[in-house]
Protein backbone atom coordinates (compact mmCIF):
# COMPACT_ATOMS: atom_id res chain seq x y z
CA UNK A 1 0.00 0.00 0.00
CA UNK A 2 0.78 3.85 0.48
CA UNK A 3 3.35 5.41 2.80
CA UNK A 4 3.77 8.11 4.25
CA UNK A 5 6.62 9.41 1.45
CA UNK A 6 4.85 7.59 -1.64
CA UNK A 7 1.36 8.32 -0.95
CA UNK A 8 -0.69 6.38 -3.68
CA UNK A 9 -3.08 8.60 -6.07
CA UNK A 10 -5.59 7.61 -8.06
CA UNK A 11 -9.30 8.21 -8.95
CA UNK A 12 -11.90 7.70 -6.24
CA UNK A 13 -14.75 5.40 -6.51
CA UNK A 14 -17.99 5.76 -4.95
CA UNK A 15 -16.91 4.46 -1.81
CA UNK A 16 -14.29 6.87 -1.17
CA UNK A 17 -17.36 9.48 -0.94
CA UNK A 18 -17.76 9.54 2.50
CA UNK A 19 -14.17 9.79 3.97
CA UNK A 20 -14.09 12.37 1.72
CA UNK A 21 -17.06 14.71 2.73
CA UNK A 22 -15.31 14.10 6.44
CA UNK A 23 -11.63 15.38 5.04
CA UNK A 24 -13.97 18.31 3.78
CA UNK A 25 -15.66 19.12 6.83
CA UNK A 26 -12.74 18.52 8.90
CA UNK A 27 -10.65 21.15 6.81
CA UNK A 28 -13.02 23.49 8.11
CA UNK A 29 -12.27 26.44 5.05
CA UNK A 30 -14.02 24.50 2.64
CA UNK A 31 -17.45 24.61 1.60
CA UNK A 32 -18.81 21.39 2.49
CA UNK A 33 -21.15 19.73 0.03
CA UNK A 34 -23.74 17.35 1.03
CA UNK A 35 -22.60 13.78 1.64
CA UNK A 36 -24.52 12.68 -1.35
CA UNK A 37 -22.82 15.01 -3.67
CA UNK A 38 -19.21 13.77 -2.95
CA UNK A 39 -21.04 10.14 -4.16
CA UNK A 40 -22.52 11.79 -7.33
CA UNK A 41 -19.62 13.47 -7.86
CA UNK A 42 -17.23 10.26 -7.64
CA UNK A 43 -19.67 8.72 -9.89
CA UNK A 44 -19.91 10.88 -12.80
CA UNK A 45 -16.73 12.82 -12.43
CA UNK A 46 -13.97 10.56 -11.28
CA UNK A 47 -11.81 10.74 -14.37
CA UNK A 48 -11.12 14.39 -13.69
CA UNK A 49 -10.92 13.18 -9.51
CA UNK A 50 -8.39 12.38 -7.50
CA UNK A 51 -7.63 10.70 -4.01
CA UNK A 52 -4.40 10.43 -2.23
CA UNK A 53 -4.61 7.26 -0.04
CA UNK A 54 -2.94 6.12 2.94
CA UNK A 55 -1.00 3.78 4.11
CA UNK A 56 -4.16 1.34 5.26
CA UNK A 57 -6.03 2.45 2.05
CA UNK A 58 -8.54 5.10 2.76
CA UNK A 59 -8.50 8.32 1.47
CA UNK A 60 -6.04 10.70 2.96
CA UNK A 61 -6.30 13.71 0.58
CA UNK A 62 -8.90 14.82 -2.60
CA UNK A 63 -8.64 16.49 -5.69
CA UNK A 64 -12.22 17.17 -7.03
CA UNK A 65 -12.58 18.95 -10.67
CA UNK A 66 -14.79 19.28 -14.37
CA UNK A 67 -14.00 19.86 -17.73
CA UNK A 68 -16.13 23.13 -18.36
CA UNK A 69 -18.64 22.29 -21.51
CA UNK A 70 -18.10 25.07 -22.86
CA UNK A 71 -14.59 25.23 -22.89
CA UNK A 72 -13.42 21.23 -22.61
CA UNK A 73 -9.83 21.91 -22.76
CA UNK A 74 -10.03 23.13 -19.60
CA UNK A 75 -10.30 21.31 -15.97
CA UNK A 76 -11.86 22.69 -13.45
CA UNK A 77 -10.46 22.25 -9.85
CA UNK A 78 -13.50 22.49 -7.29
CA UNK A 79 -11.92 21.26 -4.66
CA UNK A 80 -8.74 20.27 -3.00
CA UNK A 81 -8.09 18.91 0.87
CA UNK A 82 -5.86 17.46 2.74
CA UNK A 83 -6.33 15.18 6.09
CA UNK A 84 -4.26 17.09 8.61
CA UNK A 85 -1.87 14.50 9.36
CA UNK A 86 -0.73 14.59 6.09
CA UNK A 87 -0.36 17.99 5.47
CA UNK A 88 2.99 20.01 4.92
CA UNK A 89 4.14 16.92 2.81
CA UNK A 90 3.13 18.23 -0.43
CA UNK A 91 0.45 16.16 -0.95
CA UNK A 92 -2.19 18.81 -2.03
CA UNK A 93 0.58 19.25 -5.61
CA UNK A 94 1.64 15.57 -5.83
CA UNK A 95 -2.37 14.88 -6.25
CA UNK A 96 -2.90 18.18 -8.78
CA UNK A 97 0.28 17.24 -10.73
CA UNK A 98 -1.24 13.74 -11.12
CA UNK A 99 -4.71 14.88 -12.04
CA UNK A 100 -3.01 17.44 -14.76
CA UNK A 101 -1.62 14.36 -16.29
CA UNK A 102 -4.12 12.36 -16.77
CA UNK A 103 -6.37 14.73 -19.00
CA UNK A 104 -3.87 15.68 -20.81
CA UNK A 105 -4.12 13.33 -23.71
CA UNK A 106 -8.10 14.77 -23.99
CA UNK A 107 -6.52 18.26 -24.79
CA UNK A 108 -6.53 19.75 -21.35
CA UNK A 109 -4.58 22.42 -21.99
CA UNK A 110 -5.76 25.19 -18.55
CA UNK A 111 -6.60 24.43 -15.57
CA UNK A 112 -8.84 26.56 -13.41
CA UNK A 113 -9.65 27.35 -9.88
CA UNK A 114 -11.49 29.72 -7.55
CA UNK A 115 -9.60 31.04 -4.51
CA UNK A 116 -10.82 33.20 -1.94
CA UNK A 117 -8.73 36.34 -0.89
CA UNK A 118 -6.79 35.70 1.89
CA UNK A 119 -6.25 31.77 1.21
CA UNK A 120 -2.91 31.62 1.41
CA UNK A 121 -2.40 27.98 1.30
CA UNK A 122 -4.66 27.70 -2.13
CA UNK A 123 -2.37 30.80 -3.90
CA UNK A 124 0.63 29.40 -2.97
CA UNK A 125 -0.57 25.77 -4.68
CA UNK A 126 -1.78 26.96 -7.39
CA UNK A 127 0.78 29.71 -7.76
CA UNK A 128 3.69 26.91 -7.29
CA UNK A 129 2.11 24.63 -9.70
CA UNK A 130 2.04 27.21 -12.74
CA UNK A 131 5.46 27.94 -11.56
CA UNK A 132 6.62 23.96 -11.71
CA UNK A 133 4.81 23.42 -15.37
CA UNK A 134 6.50 26.99 -17.01
CA UNK A 135 2.67 28.18 -17.56
CA UNK A 136 1.06 31.08 -17.13
CA UNK A 137 -0.97 32.60 -14.12
CA UNK A 138 -4.00 35.04 -14.49
CA UNK A 139 -6.08 35.89 -11.92
CA UNK A 140 -9.56 38.12 -11.89
CA UNK A 141 -12.72 38.85 -9.96
CA UNK A 142 -14.84 35.64 -10.66
CA UNK A 143 -17.94 36.25 -8.26
CA UNK A 144 -18.63 38.87 -5.86
CA UNK A 145 -19.36 38.88 -2.39
CA UNK A 146 -23.09 40.42 -2.86
CA UNK A 147 -23.69 37.42 -5.24
CA UNK A 148 -23.75 35.11 -2.41
CA UNK A 149 -27.04 34.67 -0.41
CA UNK A 150 -25.06 33.18 2.69
CA UNK A 151 -22.58 35.63 3.77
CA UNK A 152 -19.68 33.88 1.40
CA UNK A 153 -16.77 35.90 0.24
CA UNK A 154 -15.80 37.03 -2.86
CA UNK A 155 -14.14 34.34 -5.39
CA UNK A 156 -10.99 34.89 -7.33
CA UNK A 157 -10.89 33.12 -10.23
CA UNK A 158 -7.63 31.58 -11.34
CA UNK A 159 -6.50 30.61 -14.74
CA UNK A 160 -2.93 28.77 -15.63
CA UNK A 161 -2.10 27.33 -18.72
CA UNK A 162 -1.62 26.70 -21.49
CA UNK A 163 -0.26 23.36 -19.69
CA UNK A 164 2.61 21.43 -21.86
CA UNK A 165 0.80 18.93 -23.65
CA UNK A 166 2.65 16.38 -21.59
CA UNK A 167 2.21 17.29 -17.84
CA UNK A 168 4.45 14.58 -15.74
CA UNK A 169 3.31 14.08 -12.13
Amino acid sequence: MATQTEPLIEAPGIEDGAAVWRIARDSRVLDLNSSYSYLLWFRDFAATSVVARGEHGGPVGFVTGYLRPERPGTLVVWQVAVDEEHRGRGLAGAMLDHLAARPAPRGVRYLEATVAPGNTASDRLFTVFARRHGAALEREALFGAELFPDGHGPEVLYRIGPLPRAVRP
